[in-house]
């Protein structure tokens, strides 16, 4: 599946960065990542099968999702991308540089969903199983925020226009298949492969999912190849540590 494509940037800015975002996100949400620290390089971002307005339609499995991206950069005429992955986008670009080695520069890891207990990942899907909707954008900003630490309440507005879309019943809710994100969570359970040769960024929230059982997966596969910058805040490192994780992400990409 060709996937929807947000872009930014200088067009013909080389390497071109490839942005995967997490379960119930979107593309849109790396724009102020792109604009603020980026604004050199080609960045597009892709919304996943199953999010945003790219088609929803199975197989969710880890190696649908990673053919996917490499059908839709194929499609960008982009051979060789740094790719920049927020939590099951992080396991996305690190399956996608297993699999595919020559396609991957470098890696930069937001809070990355590496590989979930089986417990936990049941417990996301649970959580995610049931239908949640807002009666007005209010709500839902004010839903968003409580889950966050550090976030301005204006990248919630701008991510929320984005994100919803009002149903039969004129009730707004996010833009994504309930089933492709249950089973994205059962895919994070799996053992991931992890390339022993990319230079690979980790960016580790204070209050992430990213836990030391994670980060020692990681360290053993890419051992001197891995740079970790802590940040504060929750998961969402993009909006609880934008300065922070915008300034690794880009000092990461560019270091080489």
């Amino acid at each position: 599946m060709r996937l929807h494509v947000h872009r930014w940037g200088d067009p013909g800015g080389r390497p071109p960065v490839l942005c995967l975002h997490g379960v119930m996100g979107h593309g849109g949400r790396f724009r102020r990542l792109a604009r603020t620290y980026l604004a050199d390089r080609r960045v597009i971002a892709v919304d996943l099968r199953g999010h945003g307005v790219s088609g929803w339609e199975p197989l969710w499995d880890i190696v649908t999702f990673v053919a996917d991206v490499c059908e839709t950069l194929d499609a960008e005429g982009i051979a060789q991308a740094d790719v920049v992955g927020f939590s099951f986008g992080g396991r996305l670009g690190v399956e996608l540089a297993a699999a595919h080695p020559d396609r991957v520069r470098r890696l930069a890891l937001l809070d990355p969903a590496i590989q979930l207990a089986p417990g936990v990942a049941l417990g996301f899907a649970d959580q995610t199983r049931p239908d949640v909707s807002f009666a007005d954008v209010d709500e839902a900003v004010t839903a968003r925020l409580a889950t966050l630490a550090h976030t301005p309440r204006e990248m919630v507005d701008e991510d929320v226009a984005e994100a919803l879309e009002t149903g039969a019943d004129g009730r707004l809710r996010y833009r994504v298949a309930r089933s492709a994100v249950v089973a994205a969570y059962g895919e994070m359970a799996r053992t991931p492969a992890i390339p022993p040769n990319c230079p690979t960024l980790l960016v580790r929230a204070a209050n992430g999912i990213l836990d030391d059982r994670q980060e020692a997966l990681l360290r053993d596969a890419l051992g001197d190849r891995l740079t970790i910058v802590g940040v504060p805040g929750n998961h969402p490192v993009m909006w609880d540590a934008f300065a922070q994780t915008g300034e690794a992400v880009a000092a990461h990409l560019h270091a080489a």
